[in-house]
């Protein structure tokens, strides 16, 4: 099969990596790909939101599989753009315009969870028009108090206020003064859930569904869960608290609703269903979908699994996951991720990078931020490359991570060297809780 992957961060090369292990692959192309993916495949140089070049590059490289990587396609509508276009008899992992608005669109996806009775966190929702009624809310709410832009906001779009003034100055700057452009001019205000988060992620065809392994990343860029947020710091899976009861709960109170809700409301859905949970006493709740796969979890959840992933995809897109099992790898995995000096605000690129090329046992390199030019992988981005480790134990596999991540070289390299800290023994058992 000749296959299109849309993307360019770690998650693309870990996926690159994994169809590129596939007797079905005939020819892999990404678009635009980085220096990592190339090692799998052809690159092409154009943006995901090209639609016209993706579907010349679909006609003329003969695709048959196209899989979408990011969010920002699949909400603009190129699943429907590719199904529309006639002559183009492809198989298409990622769902419609009107679906990918559980990520698109926080108001739309707190309604669906509401009608389809799943548990998440009481809110309300204001734009310019009842921005009056919205000061006075958020005058009397509980604290702290979560504001979210409805729309796409690149990961920035959701601040915690611990103070009611701060929350009616963000939600001003918001509304009033276009902090977030387009995507705040709708807020959904929330109520705060004290717990710990972790990613729960299916594969669907809008009929049946495929539970993966479940993960936890790090978002913030300091040690111990302080600083900035961050695109992911790192990320580790299985989740130790993600018990066989509290995943029964999951199943039963969050992923088979959400599959019904999607058939009922006939939203068409055949891909990658990215459940953000947050764990309040014993008990599951929704803070956010999204409708692809996170980054850097996928790079912990692709190499825990032991299927073919190109007969995986073919069977969501066929609809025939119902005759589908999933084979996991048992062991732990950790990935650690090196960023570029300054990130998540302003940071150089072009440094050359050294050690990418050791072997190491049960490890993969992923390449997030880098391209290759005069013979040499370069950084090109804030999130560059992470490291992956399987072992039997979680702290072996996160140590086996840091020594990799160490090994690589660039001018002005860092990391977090805590990945997974709250579950590894020295660490306490103290649960690390943030929204």
């Amino acid at each position: 099969m000749n296959i299109l992957l849309l993307g360019s961060g770690g998650r693309e090369h870990a996926i690159a990596w994994k169809l590129s292990q596939s007797k079905l692959l005939s020819k892999l192309f990404i678009a635009p790909g980085n220096g990592g993916t190339a090692l799998h495949g052809t690159n092409k140089d154009f943006s995901v939101t090209d639609f016209e070049a993706i579907k010349t590059c679909c006609i003329e490289e003969h695709i048959d599989l196209v899989i979408v990587g990011p969010e920002e396609p699949l909400v603009k509508g190129i699943v429907d753009f590719l199904v529309n276009e006639s002559g183009l008899n492809l198989m298409i992992i990622g769902p419609s315009k009107t679906a990918a608005r559980l990520e698109g669109s926080k108001s739309f996806a707190k309604a669906f969870l509401q009608k389809h009775n799943i548990p998440t966190a009481s809110y309300r929702e204001f734009t310019a028009e009842n921005f009056e009624d919205g000061i006075e809310y958020l005058k009397q709410h509980a604290l702290p108090i979560v504001l979210k832009a409805d729309g796409l906001a690149a990961g920035k779009g959701v601040i915690i206020c611990q103070h009611h003034v701060e929350a009616v100055a963000e939600f001003e700057l918001m509304i009033q003064r276009a902090k977030f452009g387009d995507a705040g001019k709708k807020v959904v205000v929330e109520e705060f859930l004290e717990g710990i988060e972790l990613s729960v992620f299916v594969l669907t065809d809008g009929e049946d569904y495929l539970l993966l392994p479940e993960a936890k990343d790090y978002k913030r860029v300091g040690e111990g869960d302080k600083g900035l947020n961050t695109g992911g710091m790192g990320a580790i899976s299985p989740v130790p608290f993600a018990s066989d009861a509290f995943m029964q709960k999951v199943v039963s109170r969050i992923i088979e609703p959400t599959i019904k809700g999607l058939k009922q409301d006939q939203l068409e859905y055949k891909g990658f269903l990215f459940i953000g949970l947050m764990k309040t006493g014993d008990d599951p709740f929704v803070i956010e979908y999204n409708c692809r796969m996170g980054d850097p979890e996928t790079e912990v959840v692709i190499p825990r699994i032991k299927n073919d992933l190109i007969e995986l995809f073919v069977s969501t897109a066929k609809g025939e996951l119902k005759h589908t099992v999933l084979e996991k790898d048992e062991r732990f995995a950790s990935t650690i991720v090196a960023v570029s000096g300054g990130y998540p605000n302003d940071y150089q690129k072009g440094f050359v990078i050294d050690g990418l090329e050791a072997k190491w046992k049960d490890c993969m390199i992923f390449h997030s931020g880098t391209k290759w030019e005069d013979g040499k992988f370069l950084t090109n981005g804030g999130r560059v490359v992470c490291a992956t480790a399987l072992a039997s134990e979680l702290d072996e596999a996160i140590n086996l991570s840091r020594d990799i991540v160490e090994s690589i070289e660039f001018e002005e390299k860092y990391f977090r060297r805590d990945i997974g800290y709250e579950f590894i023994s020295h660490a306490g058992s103290e649960e690390s809780r943030h929204h």
